[in-house]
């Protein structure tokens, strides 16, 4: 790749955090490529498809991601790493609109992304059996119930005020209290989980 063009994929895609972190990822992309300062042609030379610039965009947040889970599971206190877990997930959504959306839509053409959600995913499974053993989280909860917390907290999530953060912040602590394993009410069943992801990407749209 040549050294202009090497630069113009970097500007698309610091452009793209930009706007995607206040906008969301459904924005046109001629509003990224405006703010990238090239024209729509150059954009779509460099990333045909908008799967391809969600990927490039956030791929590193999804490592981090992945490594927040890692880093939870091996904590010696399996519920303090799951809570630490938690808050994390609600920090990041309140702080970036656009990776709200990528942590609760399926990106299938994105495979390194997807890579990467699903180490999460293994991490944060690993977690629950760990904080199960140690009688801290409640025996129902199930990993899908992940993507039920992770819509819960979009509700408030995205650059806002401080009091969205602080509204943010309150439900994560009410959603862990929910989860421990001294609360043992019943719940309804849990939706089938291809259903519930379905339903999680038509709420993005």
């Amino acid at each position: 790749m040549r050294a202009d063009a090497e630069r113009n994929r970097a500007r698309i895609i610091e452009a793209a955090a930009r706007v995607f972190a206040e906008s969301g990822v459904d924005v046109p992309m001629s509003e990224v490529a405006r703010a990238a300062q090239v024209g729509i042609a150059t954009l779509m030379r460099n990333f045909p498809a908008r799967e391809e610039l969600i990927e490039a965009t956030f791929l590193d947040a999804m490592r981090d991601y992945a490594d927040a889970a890692a880093a939870s599971a091996r904590h010696d206190d399996p519920w303090q790493g799951f809570g630490d877990f938690i808050e994390y997930v609600c920090r990041v959504q309140l702080e970036n609109r656009g990776f709200n959306q990528v942590l609760t839509t399926m990106f299938p053409k994105a495979e390194q992304l997807e890579a990467q959600r699903q180490q999460a995913f293994r991490d944060f499974v690993r977690l629950i059996g760990r904080a199960k053993a140690a009688g801290r989280l409640r025996p129902d909860f199930s990993p899908h119930d992940l993507p039920l917390m992770l819509l819960a907290i979009s509700g408030v999530a995205g650059p806002g005020t401080e009091a969205l953060a602080a509204a943010g912040r309150r439900l994560v602590a009410y959603l862990l209290q929910a989860c421990e394993a001294t609360n043992t009410g019943p719940l309804p069943p849990p939706p089938e989980p291809r259903e519930l992801y379905r339903a999680l990407e038509k709420a993005h749209r």
